[in-house]
């Protein structure tokens, strides 16, 4: 699963393999949980709410990046580091 951004202790990453719709999952401790590209939206999995608005804010910033990593995935490319949440 490649990384494809780290912050605060969360690593969001994207499988190569994954079906639609587009999205990226994030690990943060024992919590795991797959988040929405288009709508950004919680689609499974579990996070606290504090990692939860992180991570959303996080993606809402990076929206566009989030979707041209899920195309190069797609076609089985190497994927693109997105700058963390600072």
């Amino acid at each position: 699963m490649p990384e494809i951004s780290r912050f605060y202790g969360m690593v969001i990453a994207m499988f190569y393999n994954d079906d639609a719709p587009p999205h990226f999952h994030v690990r943060y401790g024992e919590q795991k949980a797959v988040i929405g590209i288009d709508p950004i939206a919680l689609l499974e999995g579990n996070l606290s709410r504090r990692a939860k608005a992180l991570v959303i804010d996080w993606a809402k910033e990076h929206q566009a990046e989030l979707m041209a990593d899920w195309e190069l995935a797609r076609q089985q490319a190497p994927l693109n580091r997105i700058e963390p949440l600072e």
